[in-house]
């Protein structure tokens, strides 16, 4: 998973997003309407209303250093981003349908430019809030049901691939459900955006890149992603890279069954990505020292991993909606993670951009003065490296026959994987200092920036998972006195001792749920931890007030790059 995670848009930075129909082509059974049922309008629908929203964004250029790159490779990495912006088209389909009967129903430039930051006409950042007159909620199976399908027909569908990553639950000419694969539902698209990976593959030097692009064109047009995966694991040298397809499930809210397509396109840096190299083969060890029952840590985690640090240089589709991923951990497929573990991609210009612009101008208004010397860009980093590393410990396959842990908790998977990696991603920082390969001395750093961080990420609204993820924690650790709240000041303070107790046991409970399967733990820990009271909603306000950004947006794109079209 990505988010994040952090969890942890854009001034329309979405060049080459063109007019389209709905989810499904022609050939394909009709398409989900767009949601348009009326309700009643927010506040204010108009110009001034958008440019306060897009306040909360602070604008960060997306670029890197390419003078070491030869024409041939310029020309490579164009083309790499020509085949990313071809996600931004298909999820506009995903998210909302029609992008251009929704552009011709706002009246001015700003709101168009805001609906295009958040593909659609819901505020992201604010709770899913309808900021287009007219529009009503959003719907939480988004594109990947009809509207009018009610979970109990969902049930009673004799369909055998209806809960499959990489299909579309549609009506025949009867009425009836049935699946639509991706690579039929979105053909033309697909199709275009293979092209453009196998024009690039022929021009790239490193073999094994060469083939990645190659494989990952075919599973583009196929759905069958894994000989893809396996390939981009394998894959060690090469300055750039992609991650392009239907990754997360983040935008089904309804099941999170249906995974949606984005794209990053990023430059190695290759000095930093040698100092993290060593902290891989911690990862079976760190597993087995978990703080839970021997029955929740029994798999064992690939170790063909790697951690690798980049700059990003093009964000596009579901990776460019709302709160902005720093890092990323890949693949998704839990066979492919127990044979070969998974790539941890480390965004640093952008993780640099956030603790600029947002976490330095959290801590200076929410936590205590005398712990903010502990906030530090390194804390970040590690924080954020090893939440992504976390990701790949705990358990994949239930204990009790109830399958994959994803599809076990459906809508609560994505918020308990992000929880479970915030958390043990701290147990990794400190057994780490414990075994002397972090600095012990500065791991009240690591605390101090963890709690920033969750200030920071519960602002990402209540239909994000990482926030739900933070609220759960902010919540629990609340309880446990891992933090206190100054009354007179508004501001908190870390106890290091009761934090790391709490901090032990909430990875055994949320381990347990996981390897549980148990949908109901789940839905009610975040039912009743997961939401934010009134003191908090006030400290949240004041960030606000300050102007503080929310989140990123990305001046993105060739120009930016100074590169040509090919």
């Amino acid at each position: 998973m990505r988010r994040h995670l952090l969890a942890l848009g854009l001034v329309a930075t979405l060049a080459g997003c063109s007019s389209h129909d709905n989810a499904s082509t022609a050939q394909a059974p009709a398409p989900a309407p767009a949601a348009t049922v009326p309700a009643v309008p927010p506040p204010s629908t108009d110009a001034d209303n958008a440019a306060q929203r897009m306040a909360n964004y602070a604008t960060v250029k997306l670029t890197a250093d390419l003078s070491g790159f030869d024409d041939k490779q310029k020309q490579m990495i164009a083309l790499l981003v020509q085949a990313a912006d071809v996600t931004n088209d298909i999820y506009w389909k995903q998210s909302w349908g029609d992008k251009a009967a929704l552009m011709a129903r706002i009246p001015d430039d700003v709101t168009r430019r805001f609906a295009e930051i958040n593909y659609g006409p819901w505020d992201r950042l604010d709770n899913d809030q309808p900021f287009v007159a007219g529009v009503g909620a959003r719907p939480p199976g988004a594109q990947f049901y009809p509207a009018d399908m009610s979970k109990e027909e969902f049930d009673k569908a004799d369909l055998k691939d209806k809960t499959g990553l990489y299909t579309l639950l549609r009506r025949d000419a009867q009425g009836k459900l049935v699946t639509v694969p991706y690579h039929e539902a979105y053909k033309a698209d697909l199709d275009r955006a293979a092209g453009l990976l196998r024009q690039a593959a022929d021009l790239s030097s490193d073999k094994d890149f060469a083939g990645y692009l190659k494989k990952r064109a075919d599973a583009l047009q196929s759905d069958d992603y894994r000989p893809s995966d396996f390939a981009w694991m394998s894959m060690k040298n090469n300055p750039v890279d992609i991650v392009i397809g239907p990754i997360e499930t983040y935008e089904d809210q309804l099941y999170g069954y249906k995974a949606s397509y984005e794209s990053y396109v990023l430059v190695k840096d290759q000095a930093w990505s040698a100092k993290l190299a060593r902290f891989a083969k911690y990862l079976p060890e760190l597993q087995r020292e978990l703080p839970v029952d021997d029955k929740y840590k029994a798999e064992k985690p690939g170790s063909d991993a790697d951690l690798n640090a980049y700059f990003a240089v093009y964000y596009a589709g579901d990776a460019n909606v709302g709160a902005k991923t720093i890092a990323i951990n890949l693949p998704n497929d839990e066979e492919v993670q127990l044979k070969k573990g998974t790539r941890r991609l480390q965004l640093e210009n952008v993780m640099q951009a956030k603790f600029d612009k947002i976490m330095l101008p959290i801590a200076k208004a929410l936590i205590a003065d005398d712990q903010q010397s502990h906030l530090t860009f390194d804390a970040f980093f590690e924080n954020t490296m090893f939440h992504e590393v976390a990701h790949g410990l705990g358990i994949k396959q239930t204990l009790t026959d109830k399958g994959l842990v994803r599809t076990a908790l459906k809508d609560q998977a994505s918020s308990f994987e992000e929880g479970k990696a915030d958390i043990l991603g701290l147990y990794m920082v400190t057994k780490l200092a414990d075994k002397g390969e972090l600095d012990k001395a500065k791991l009240m750093d690591n605390y101090v920036t963890f709690l920033a961080g969750i200030l920071r990420s519960v602002r990402f609204g209540a239909s994000d998972a990482h926030a739900k993820a933070n609220m759960v924690r902010f919540n629990f650790f609340q309880q446990q006195g891992a933090f206190t709240r100054d009354a007179t000041t508004g501001r908190y303070r870390v106890d290091f001792d009761k934090m790391t107790a709490a901090m032990n046991a909430l990875s055994a409970k949320l381990l347990t749920i996981q390897g549980d399967g148990d949908y109901d733990a789940a839905k009610k820990l975040t039912d009743t931890m997961g939401s934010v009271d009134a003191t908090l909603a006030g400290d949240l306000k004041r960030l606000d007030q300050a102007k503080i950004p929310v989140d990123v947006t990305f001046d993105q794109g060739l120009d930016v790059l100074g590169l040509a079209k090919p």
